[in-house]
């Protein structure tokens, strides 16, 4: 593609279109700068509005980040604008409840701190109607929040459970440790989170005071992207934020400067957890400092990816072709070793980390790094390391045009905080600028003793110190400066199932492998596409679990024709990326819920390949996808170090809470014999099967299972149908596995009910998890009905759970319940899941308990219905506009012989009759079932009498229609098993007796 040509072209679009939108301009507005189809206007009030319009787009994306973050807080504030973040989801001074609204309107909304800058973003269906209601709402919660005391003291709790939540991870906190180590007086030392004591102590006149003077129109940047006509949104603008006055207060801008560091710094952390960690730190520039690009291509160097990032603290790994990974990985110091940087408004951190096993040595992974450090100096990147590198980084920026809602949120919301919009154009171009001398140059002035944080102090008469230069002048810097960047924007497409379905072709290979085709154009030409096999049934696929997930994981590590590093060469090549995975042995049921059950899907008899590359280059891009799945070269070496890293794995006794109340539950509901290909086996049990299991074993299971004769290729963009077509026939059309394909589907199977109790020390989050199975299929007539009831209940955060245990008791970050129902089986199931303080695991148990017996004895409102069925239409409406969810649901239903007629009239019920069924006393499991109510015990009785008529309500709530129930829900002793499967586990640190019920 000629890019100056394209961009040249949009410009002159532009242009014309600036000049017929500036005679329209409401009074007082002023555009003050465009750049890459972006255009940004100054108001009176002082507020700044960017805006992109993308036709193609059928939603829309509202942003307003304000300039303050955890960089402002002043003493006793710490967490401060974190926790101001969540009070603005609260209630207005005129009584508008935020979440339900944004809720009602389906859309995908959030709200993020860091340490510059506070967002709060909503993607909706495009509309003029939806978009002056999320102006009206930003406009209002800008200045109109209301505060007291009873929603902080309710919110802060909440806050703190997330405090908590981040304490259970001990890499997570070596990371603000080495921060707060690293800066003596800039308040980058200081987490987002803040200090608990001020989260508890704050007085609600704080929050209030902070919020009115940072919560202003001159200290906001509103986004607009996505289907906008730009005239009309400048005036919903001026109609709404731009009403508001401008504030006669003068902001002060954050003036500390951290000095040069002047000796290597150390801290120590100790704590209960798994494995352990190091990080070295060094002091950075500036994202407005030139210097900031070249640090990003070193970090991605030294981890062999893209570059940039944080660092990946406390999990994840660099990409095998990294420097550290070979230095550490490869000589088996360390399980995973990366390097991040993350440019901020001020000069931010250079991070390497490194995680290792309990068996490996801190001191030599250390020392592994500092060598691997130094030895960019001695023996510079390559040109191609380099090059790699920076496509990578350069790609990325590019792409993030190709999003509306990812622009607004991500790229553009980012280079907000660092200082100025159009640092996101600016790097683009210093990328392509870095050279491998600029590399070496940045790591011998950043990469110093002195400058650096790791854990021991070492004393040095003549300290080389660095001084950090200072950012230069945005306006300066940018006043001439003009972007390469261009775009291709797609079509404006139609994602309900009438359209999908009536641009889909379907067809069948020689060999019986299914292929659904969905054309349309997408952004930058980008083809979307999967390829799905599956082999194998319950009598075949027994035992072989840990070859299975081998042979699987292994499909990446290289094929007979080429190395790891030559594939992923290809692929830059290309603009491609190719994903390759397989064995996964259950744990959730695939796309669609197949398998069902919630526990064990088709993980364990397939194999799968995604794909995304440019129209052009997308038929190569599928040859290298098969090859990957059809001739790995599965390399000796490669399998002994996943062999040694599972065997740690399962050698250290886990302690996170989740964790362990999670392999109790699933264990106990799903409880099949040893030697069944659904059997759930223990730690270990699979330590025994890794010990055993041999490259030989993987290489054995790949030839005699994998092949495409039961598989599906599923394709979206603006493809070449013939050649896909024909190279799919060469390709896969005559790849055969004479394992005949039966899908591992879970059958109903009745299980006591439990009630178990886990210590784990040294935690300060627990968990509460129940779940309870029932028989119910896709087929079952109350299914549409089930579906809907099931989001009321426990889906989106203004669910009855959520809502009660969240938004207003504050007693956990987050509280759902769900209802899983499989395509195939009917061992469906009703679960539930509360992260909390241990202290309040009483209060959890019977908040859930008490809002289930309610939901139960009085079903739902008319109009709590009719609101719950356009927010989940319009959510499913809005999961069908991203190629890769389209793709999912046409293999999906391939798989299953489906069309997406089988949506529209699953959607027609949900839209007709449904709320009819979830409101009818008896024609639904989630209201008042033919026989009168449960009898409740007083919130004062035993937990373990709660617990008992829990699983009672919960058997009468999702009984057979065909089994008696009326001794269930009247009998106040334990219930007997009526054919239902129930169990509950709390685990995490007892701070009393009560705080280990459930």
């Amino acid at each position: 593609m000629n890019r100056k040509a394209v961009f040249a072209v949009a410009a002159l679009v532009l242009a014309v279109a600036a000049g017929a939108l500036a005679q329209a301009l409401p009074p007082g507005v002023q555009k003050t700068t465009s750049m890459g189809g972006i255009t940004e206007y100054g108001f009176p009030n002082g507020l700044r509005v960017l805006l992109y319009a993308v036709e193609s787009s059928p939603k829309i994306t509202v942003d307003v980040t304000y300039l303050v973050g955890s960089r402002h807080e002043g003493y006793g504030e710490t967490g401060m604008a974190h926790l101001l973040e969540h009070l603005d989801f609260i209630e207005t001074t005129s009584g508008r409840q935020i979440k339900n609204e944004l809720v009602a309107h389906g859309a995908n909304w959030n709200g993020t701190t860091s340490e510059d800058r506070t967002n709060y973003y909503e993607t909706f269906t495009a509309s003029d109607e939806n978009l002056k209601w999320a102006l009206g709402l930003e406009a209002e919660r800008m200045v109109d929040v209301k505060f007291s005391k009873a929603i902080l003291d309710t919110e802060m709790t909440v806050v703190r459970n997330e405090f908590e939540r981040g304490e259970n991870s001990p890499q997570a906190i070596l990371g603000e440790r080495v921060a707060a180590t690293a800066y003596l007086w800039h308040n980058y030392g200081k987490s987002t989170i803040g200090s608990k004591e001020d989260l508890e102590n704050v007085p609600f006149t704080r929050p209030a005071a902070f919020y009115r003077k940072y919560y202003q129109p001159d200290n906001a940047v509103l986004v607009v992207t996505g289907r906008i006509d730009e005239a009309k949104t400048l005036q919903m603008v001026a109609d709404t934020l731009g009403r508001i006055p401008r504030p006669t207060r003068q902001l002060d801008q954050t003036y500390t400067v951290e000095p040069p560091q002047d000796g290597e710094r150390y801290v120590e952390l100790r704590r209960v957890g798994q494995g352990q960690e190091v990080i070295v730190a060094f002091h950075g520039p500036a994202a407005g400092h030139a210097d900031s690009a070249a640090v990003q291509v070193l970090a991605g160097i030294m981890s062999g990816g893209g570059g940039g990032g944080r660092g990946g603290r406390g999990g994840g790994g660099g990409g095998a072709e990294g420097r550290l990974n070979k230095a550490l990985v490869d000589n088996k110091l360390a399980e995973s070793a990366r390097m991040g940087f993350q440019p901020r408004h001020d000069p931010g951190l250079i991070e390497v980390s490194a995680s290792l096993n309990k068996d490996q040595s801190l001191d030599a992974a250390r020392k592994a790094i500092l060598d691997t450090l130094a030895g960019v100096v001695k023996e510079p990147p390559t040109k191609e390391e380099v090059e790699r590198v920076k496509t990578g980084l350069l790609r990325g920026l590019e792409r993030s045009l190709s999003d509306p809602q990812s622009l607004a949120t991500g790229a553009l919301n980012s280079s907000i905080a660092q200082g100025d919009w159009r640092l996101m154009f600016l790097q683009h171009d210093r990328l392509q600028a870095v050279t491998a001398d600029d590399v070496v140059r940045v790591a011998g002035l950043y990469l110093k003793p002195s400058n650096r944080t790791v854990g021991y102090y070492i004393p040095d008469a003549n300290p080389d110190r660095t001084m950090v230069p200072a950012a230069p002048s945005f306006s300066s810097m940018l006043s001439a400066y003009v972007s390469k960047v261009s775009i291709v924007h797609g079509e404006s497409f139609d994602p309900s199932p009438a359209n999908i379905e009536s641009r889909t072709v379907r067809s069948k290979l020689a060999n019986g492998m299914k292929v659904a085709m969905l054309s349309k154009k997408t952004e930058n030409n980008m083809v979307t596409g999967a390829i799905e096999l599956r082999f194998g049934d319950r009598t075949t696929l027994a035992g072989r679990n840990a070859a299975a997930q081998f042979a699987g994981t292994l499909l990446m590590s290289g094929t007979k024709n080429r190395t790891r590093q030559q594939m992923q060469d290809e692929l830059r090549k290309l603009n491609a990326t190719v994903t390759v995975s397989g064995g996964g042995g259950g744990g959730g049921g695939g796309r669609g819920g197949r398998g069902g059950g919630g526990g064990f899907g088709g993980g364990l008899g397939s194999a799968n390949a995604n794909i995304a590359a440019p129209a052009e280059n997308f038929v190569a891009a599928m040859r290298l996808a098969v090859e990957m799945l059809k001739e790995p070269a599965y390399p000796e070496a490669e399998f002994e170090r996943m062999k040694t890293q599972r065997l740690k794995a399962l050698e250290t006794v886990p302690t996170e809470p989740q964790q362990l109340g999670s392999e109790l539950l699933n264990r106990h509901l799903s409880p099949f014999a040893k030697g069944d290909a659904l059997y759930s086996p223990t730690r270990e049990e699979q330590l025994a099967e890794v010990q055993k299991v041999t490259l030989d074993d993987a290489r054995k299971f790949h030839d005699q299972f994998y092949g495409a004769n039961y598989g599906v290729l599923a394709v979206v963009g603006p493809f070449d149908r013939a050649a896909i077509e024909k190279a799919a026939a060469e390709l896969l059309g005559n790849w055969n596995t004479a394992m005949a394909y039966q899908p591992l589907v879970t059958p109903y199977k009745k299980v006591e009910a439990i009630n178990r109790k886990i210590e784990t020390p040294d935690k300060a989050n627990a968990e509460f998890l129940a779940g309870v199975r029932f028989r119910m299929s896709e087929s079952d007539p109350d299914y549409a009905a089930v579906l809907l009831a099931g989001y009321m209940f426990g889906g989106p955060i203004t669910s009855r759970i959520s809502d009660r245990i969240r938004n207003r008791e504050g007693l956990s970050y987050g509280a759902n319940a769900r209802i899983a129902i499989p395509t195939e089986g009917d061992a469906a199931m009703l679960s539930g899941t509360v992260s909390l303080n241990p202290m309040n695991g009483p209060k959890v148990e019977f908040s859930f308990v008490d809002e289930l017996a309610k939901t139960w004895k009085g079903g739902f409102t008319a109009a709590e219905v009719a609101e719950a069925k356009k927010a989940y239409l319009d959510s499913r409406l809005v999961s069908r506009t991203t190629d890769a969810a389209l793709v999912g649901l046409l293999a999906a239903h391939e798989q299953q012989s489906r069309t997406m007629k089988w949506d529209e009239q699953l959607e027609q019920k949900i839209h007709g009759r449904v709320g009819e069924r979830v409101s009818a006393e008896g024609a639904d499991p989630l209201s008042p079932r033919r026989t009168g109510h449960a009898d409740f015990p007083a919130s004062g009785s035993p937990e373990n009498s709660r617990l008992r008529h829990a699983q009672a309500v919960v058997r009468y709530w999702l009984t057979n229609k065909s089994t008696p129930i009326s001794e269930a829900v009247h009998s106040k002793s334990p219930p007997p098993a009526v054919g239902r499967a129930a169990g509950c586990a709390v685990s995490g640190a007892a701070r009393d007796g009560r705080a280990r019920t459930c």
